[in-house]
């Protein structure tokens, strides 16, 4: 999960987007997106699914999950990937997912609950 900053930059240049186009979609400045693209500031999942729904990219691509990187022996050069399945990863990925899930069911109990209070006040007064 290193460089999540890093593949995050190359995405969104690769879609053509500017620093500043995507920090708006986020609702954070520039600096502080420039921040998460160089591995200096933590991302929260939240945000972290929110950057792979702009970039139309899976997160678990954001992740770099299920890659590995591999330098050839006889060349000592890094020059490809080996696709892996790494069940630790998955699983991560998954409760993260079903973390992820169960704070969108939360927030939508706590939409429904203001809902409700709204429609009590408007009847009181």
């Amino acid at each position: 999960m290193n460089n999540v900053g890093l593949t995050v930059r190359k995405l969104r240049e690769k879609r053509g987007f500017s620093q500043e186009f995507v920090a708006g979609k986020l609702g954070i400045n520039q600096s502080s997106y420039g921040k998460l693209e160089r591995d200096m500031s933590h991302i929260t999942l939240d945000r972290l699914y929110k950057i792979s729904d702009l970039l139309e990219e899976d997160i678990t691509t954001l992740l770099d999950i299920g890659k590995k990187n591999v330098i050839n022996n006889h060349t000592n050069q890094g020059n490809g990937y080996v696709e892996t399945i790494n069940n630790d990863y998955k699983a991560m990925v998954e409760d993260l997912k079903s973390a992820y899930e169960k704070m969108l069911g939360l927030k939508d109990e706590q939409i429904n609950l203001l809902k409700n209070l709204l429609e009590k006040k408007e009847k009181i007064g």
